[in-house]
């Protein structure tokens, strides 16, 4: 097995790709289409999304998870009976959605603001089909561990779809016709996708065998706390989006000011904020596997190891964006928005993002251990604190609420999914004295950064300033890291350099096979 470092690298570098390419092709649409074709997609895309989510979200998560004890424990029919009957019930559940849609579009038309938006809709509903598929097949890919074509399949869905997209817009065209075209353009990318997933997965010795029924009760008990999270997390930011704006209208604020309040907050300063998330979830994406493999084989000392090494992994990375995003924040607002409220807000939330770290990670482990159903509950219960947080906290910090509601939440359920490691792999993770030593060089580390920047844009353009202050910050970081003993760069030097791999050992056949 590859390198688990080298793993999170190339996910990584593809993952900043593909977004990258994402926030070049928005740049095309904005200027192609203009703001009220992006809105009419956009509208119709949220609710599509929500569906995509009832079908891409856990299905793919838990087929990696039973493929990689499958694959672990060399069980090559159950396998491909696996892959078979994941599809037989996907294609369904895809179909079902796609059948409810056209039956009750009439219903569906109310909810959104344009008449039209149920055409673009109905454009992308095939999408669904395609995706299902994907999704199946993509998640055999993940379960073995090949990460090379995980990655480049969805750099291809990408690409395909920004051509396709230059393709069939134009600006000679209206709103609606661009909007449905960009449509047109998702399905076309979705048809693509899934034609090369599907060749990827019989290139690299992939299998369909005999549909058995045992196979698809574990496959839906353990996808539908995943999908019935990702859900509910999609229909969040709707609730947000009416709730701080009318808090903020309760107390003096207009409509217009509260509206902009909000999309300064949710539109420039937290997509920032989820920055280290990138890093973070290639991370998650590697453990799935890694950790499934050594259930499979009750490897208990390579979990334990794993469990530790990887919250750590994650709190350090969202740590060391700290300093940057306090000690420049406002800077980074001024040369991304042209906006200083963007940038104040973006230092008052920066705490936000260590326990945002923590709870990201966590819940990957714990999925990646079948405790997907009590990650579920950890996640309602850190829902109900930050809605509680989002109605009475307005009246006493404003906008700012909004950063101590999400901040609350990911702090409640990252405790709650810590403890609930802790009990299920009995033993003592030991983090407490590294959490502790993290903060205490978070103050120095953010006000050297924040003196650098104020003394370099005296005399330097705001790109060379933020350039310095951000080498400035994470360097402070990591060199006062190694001072305290908190992380040893030799050691990690040698450990990303060697392969890590299981140690061989008998596979007890009596397994539980709802690991």
């Amino acid at each position: 097995m590859k390198s688990l470092f080298k793993t999170v690298v190339l996910i990584t570098i593809f993952s900043f790709l593909t977004r990258l390419l994402g926030f070049v092709f928005r740049i095309i649409l904005s200027r192609t289409i203009g703001a009220e074709g992006i809105g009419l997609y956009q509208v119709a895309s949220s609710l599509f999304m929500v569906l995509l989510t009832i079908i891409a979200s856990g299905l793919p998560l838990i087929i990696s998870r039973m493929s990689a004890v499958n694959y672990a424990q060399k069980e090559e029919k159950k396998q491909a009976s696996l892959i078979t009957v994941a599809m037989i019930y996907a294609l369904i559940l895809s179909i079902l959605l796609c059948v409810i849609v056209l039956a009750f579009k009439n219903v569906f038309a109310k909810f959104l603001t344009d008449e039209g938006c149920i055409l673009i809709l109905i454009v992308m509903l095939p999408s669904l089909i395609f995706s299902a598929v994907y999704s199946v097949f993509r998640g055999s890919l993940w379960g073995k561990g090949n990460y090379f074509a995980l990655c480049v399949t969805e750099f291809y869905e990408q690409v395909v779809r920004i051509v396709v997209g230059i393709l069939v817009i134009s600006s000679s065209y209206s709103a609606m016709k661009n909007a449905i075209n960009i449509g047109w353009s998702m399905t076309i990318a979705c048809f693509l996708s899934m034609i090369y997933v599907v060749l990827l997965f019989f290139y690299y010795g992939g299998k369909m065998g005999k549909a058995k029924k045992e196979q698809l009760k574990p496959l839906i008990k353990q996808s539908t706390p995943i999908t019935l999270m990702r859900v509910v997390g999609s229909m969040v930011q709707p609730l947000i989006a009416f709730i701080i704006p009318a808090r903020l209208t309760s107390i003096g604020y207009t409509s217009s000011q509260a509206l902009s309040l909000y999309g300064v907050a949710v539109g420039m300063t937290m997509p920032l904020l989820f920055i280290p998330s990138t890093i973070i979830g290639s991370l998650s994406t590697a453990l799935v596997p890694d950790i499934s493999a050594a259930v499979a084989q009750k490897n208990d000392k390579h979990i334990e190891e794993r469990v530790s090494s990887s919250i750590f992994f994650a709190l350090f990375i969202s740590a060391m964006f700290v300093p940057v995003f306090i000690g420049m924040g406002e800077q980074i607002g001024l040369f991304l928005y042209d906006n200083i409220m963007s940038g104040t807000l973006l230092q008052s939330a920066a705490w936000v993002l260590i326990p945002l770290g923590f709870c990201n990670i966590t819940s990957a482990l714990l999925n990646s251990l079948g405790l997907e159903g009590r990650s579920f509950v950890n996640f309602i219960i850190g829902g109900i604190v930050m809605f509680i947080s989002l109605w009475i906290l307005p009246s006493l910090i404003g906008i700012n609420a909004l950063v101590w509601g999400m901040g609350l939440n990911y702090l409640v359920v990252s405790l709650l999914n810590f403890l609930l490691l802790k009990k299920h792999i009995h033993t003592d993770l030991k983090l407490f004295k590294k959490i502790l030593k993290i903060l205490l060089i978070l103050l120095p580390s953010s006000a050297l950064t924040a003196f650098v920047v104020s003394l370099a844009e005296y005399v330097m353009p705001l790109f060379f300033t933020l350039m310095i202050g951000g080498i400035t910050g994470v360097t402070s970081f990591v060199l006062l890291a190694y001072a305290i003993n908190l992380i040893d760069i030799k050691t990690f030097i040698v450990i990303a350099k060697n392969k890590i791999n299981f140690p061989k050992v008998k596979i007890n056949k009596k397994l539980k096979k709802n690991v």
